[in-house]
């Protein structure tokens, strides 16, 4: 696949992981004998990526020690306020960067370089200000819901404990993988707020602006779910090393 344009990156990695009830960074739990952060990061780089930044917070030293040598940049979220707080951390790192900037999970091993090419080509064919990686879950709880208008199109996301009875029926979920023109990445940010459930700035809410800003949004639905099941607690890790293993043997 030709890149059309530079590619940035940012891969969320400051979250503490309270459920794994562990001493290590949830990122540094192993997928297939290496740290799952370092397989999103391998990923970024299957991908073509000019830079790859770690947005790095608990544990921040071992992670850092971990990407010894590796050549991607880190930059600390000392507070966790959320998903766009998290990605604001990166302007100082991109303010001469003019691109496209993606934006990928530290805990999600299982996304392959083949879904990550889709998305971009997505991107790149629609002329998109922005592009999100959406999957149908039989059992969404938890995750963001895409709310599509009568012609198809994305309206809004709106984050699980924010939906209504009504939009808690949508299967049709936002799987946290994104791709922004990064310019607009970067002013949309300035313009949202945690006036929500969790008290937090929701990286979704920047797409409301793009939209004001005359930026289309395309929507690149993932053919396989399993590739986004994140980890949170140990029964999930060794589920998610079994699916690996089962994939990679075969």
């Amino acid at each position: 696949m030709n890149k059309v344009r530079p590619l940035a990156v940012l891969i969320l990695a400051a979250g503490k992981g309270k459920r794994m009830k562990s001493d290590l960074p949830k990122v540094l739990h192993e997928v297939g004998g290496k740290p799952m952060l370092l397989r999103v990061t391998s990923l970024a780089r299957a991908v073509g990526a000019d830079r790859i930044i770690a947005i790095i917070g608990h544990g921040r030293k071992l992670v850092e020690e971990t990407l010894t040598g590796t050549g991607v940049e880190t930059v600390i979220q000392e507070q966790q306020l959320g998903t766009g707080h998290a990605v604001m951390q990166c302007e100082p790192s991109l303010k001469n960067f003019d691109g496209d900037v993606m934006v990928l999970s530290g805990d999600v091993p299982l996304l392959t370089k083949n879904s990550l090419e889709k998305l971009l080509e997505t991107h790149y064919n629609s002329q998109a200000g922005a592009t999100l990686m959406t999957a149908d879950f039989v059992d969404p709880g938890g995750y963001g819901r895409v709310l599509r208008n009568d012609q198809g199109y994305l309206k809004k996301i709106v984050e699980h404990k924010d939906c209504s009875p009504d939009q808690l029926q949508v299967t049709e979920i936002n799987a946290g993988i994104y791709v922004f023109d990064s310019a607009t990445l970067f002013r949309s940010l300035h313009l949202i707020d945690n006036d929500n459930s969790q008290g937090e700035f929701y990286l979704p809410d920047v797409l409301d602006h793009f939209s004001a800003f005359g930026q289309s949004i395309a929507v690149e639905m993932l053919a396989d779910p399993v590739e986004i099941a994140g980890i949170n607690t140990q029964e999930q890790l060794w589920e998610i090393n079994r699916i690996f293993k089962q994939r990679h043997e075969a």
